[in-house]
């Protein structure tokens, strides 16, 4: 297949090796597991358990919270202690609302799980798309999106080619390569039930080729399917941002504001895949994840299979623990994931990496003025110009910003990367881009506000209308009356 060239993009130390050639390893059921009931993007699910009740792995916990949201199951059986607040695995600090489950040791499957759908590809599509929204799956590779609104693209886009996202390109991370490397039956199979549901005739699965055995197996897997093809993309970071692959598969680029599904492209990650395998073919839900544990820090850096709630501590202490006090704990990658407040934060859906960064690692410097240099210009995959909208936000012109287009902004940081000043220019078009959004949404609050307002008045003014209409009827009957009764006793007096 040919592909295309991608603009800009960097080529950062990638530091796989650490954990690439290391099977995936099963953590023991930790003592307690920590469900958030705000692990995805949307409205957060709703807790349906209380303390006090028993639970089977895989029964409903927390149903979901609205259109854009995802139900939440027990990773394990065991004992609802509490429904309480817990501090997020997030940069903020801030606490969500948690079920916490003491897990009894039997690991017992519910029994009412949904039974396998026998032949997906003869299912309608409605059918595996409830079916996914029913386990609770989501974008398992860091923007945790609920899968099955996903899925629903195909009734409103015509839809070409569903591409699979193998390329983490996130230096240290390699759980989803050896998800490929391990299970690539299951992630076809999954991608195959995928397309069926969104009604995309083609299969594509974009891997990095500095991943050479999961293209191998992935290939072996795929190849009694003339419909699937796997390409080895280019090393080059941001290469797992979505758009950006799309472009290298396709040679579209996605118009600002818009989906790859405008294109015809659907994009899911690989863990998603094998996520939806098992919950069409085996009726479970997404109760588990594999996640890699790596950096400087780190005593053995692992990829590991943990059960959704875990404490990151108790990852960190399987792995070893540290062998130095980290500089930084990080969630994701070192370029776009984020800094954890605490190792006391649970093991969320999204979470594909716990990295533990030294110093040198970090290579953190203070802050220098801009050169002017153009390098970030130069390298920025989005064609924007980082350096033009960083001196906007600095002077607080956010709508300036916003015409240099930072809400385009991807926040894969290479611009941050390469600079030699040391500018943290992804910190401020991320602060733009919040801020933005917090105007957008207070303007639309406040014309909604303004429309009911202008509704109520309306109401108002036609019921009032009314009234005097009804005023102005009664009166003018009962001067006809009173005139028609004057001219009665004059017919009588005559």
């Amino acid at each position: 297949m040919k592909l295309f060239p991608v603009r800009g993009g960097i080529h950062p130390e990638y530091r796989k090796e650490r954990t690439a050639e290391q099977a995936i390893v099963t953590l023991p059921m930790p003592a307690a597991l920590y469900i958030p009931l705000q692990q995805h993007i949307g409205a957060a699910s709703e807790a349906i358990v209380a303390a006090g009740d028993s639970v089977k792995k895989g029964q409903v916990i927390a149903k979901s919270g609205g259109v854009v949201s995802a139900a939440a199951h027990a990773p394990t059986s065991g004992l609802v202690v509490a429904v309480t607040e817990v501090t997020a695995p997030h940069a903020s600090g801030l606490p969500l609302i948690t079920i916490i489950i003491e897990p009894d040791g039997k690991d017992e499957w519910a029994d009412d799980l949904p039974a396998p759908i026998a032949d997906p590809f003869a299912a309608d599509s409605k059918v595996i798309r409830d079916r996914v929204a029913a386990s609770g799956i989501v974008g398992m590779g860091g923007a945790a999106f609920p899968s099955a609104v996903k899925l629903n693209l195909g009734t409103q886009h015509k839809l070409q080619t569903l591409l699979i996202n193998g390329a983490e390109c996130e230096p240290y991370l390699t759980c989803d390569d050896r998800v490929m490397r391990e299970f690539a039956d299951e992630v076809i199979d999954g991608a195959r039930i995928m397309a069926h549901a969104l009604g995309a005739p083609n299969i594509v699965i974009g891997i990095e080729t500095n991943k050479p055995a999961a293209i191998e197996a992935m290939g072996k897997a795929a190849a009694a399917h003339t419909n699937i093809t796997v390409v080895g993309v280019p090393v080059q970071y941001p290469m797992g941002s979505e758009r950006h692959l799309v472009q290298a598969i396709t040679g579209l680029e996605t118009p600002a504001r818009k989906l790859t599904a405008d294109l015809g492209v659907v994009v899911h990650n690989v863990a998603t895949a094998r996520a939806v395998h098992k919950a069409v073919r085996l009726g479970q839900p997404l109760v588990r994840r594999v996640i890699t544990v790596s950096g400087g820090a780190v005593a053995r850096p692992s990829n590991v299979e943990v059960p959704l709630g875990t404490m990151v501590a108790d990852l960190v202490a399987f792995c070893g623990g540290f062998t130095q006090p980290p500089r930084r704990v990080v969630n994701g990658g070192p370029m776009m994931g984020q800094p954890l407040p605490s190792l006391e934060v649970p093991v969320v859906k999204g979470m594909s990496g716990i990295l533990g960064l030294t110093t040198e690692e970090t290579g953190e410097e203070p802050a220098k003025p801009c050169i002017r240099c153009g390098t970030c210009v130069t390298i920025c995959p989005c064609g924007l110009v980082p350096v033009e909208m960083a001196r906007f936000i600095k002077h607080d012109r956010l709508d300036d910003a916003a015409k240099w287009g930072v809400t385009d902004c991807v926040s894969c940081g290479s611009c941050s990367y390469v600079c030699p000043s040391h500018i943290p220019l992804v910190h401020y078009f991320n602060y733009a881009k919040g801020a933005l959004s917090a105007a957008d949404r207070e303007r639309r609050r406040l014309d909604t506000i303004k429309g009911l307002v202008e509704n109520h008045n309306a109401r108002i003014e036609k019921q009032q209308a009314a009234k005097k209409a009804a005023a102005a009827a009664a009166a003018a009957a009962k001067a006809q009356a009173a005139q028609a009764s004057t001219t009665d006793d004059d017919k009588a007096n005559a």
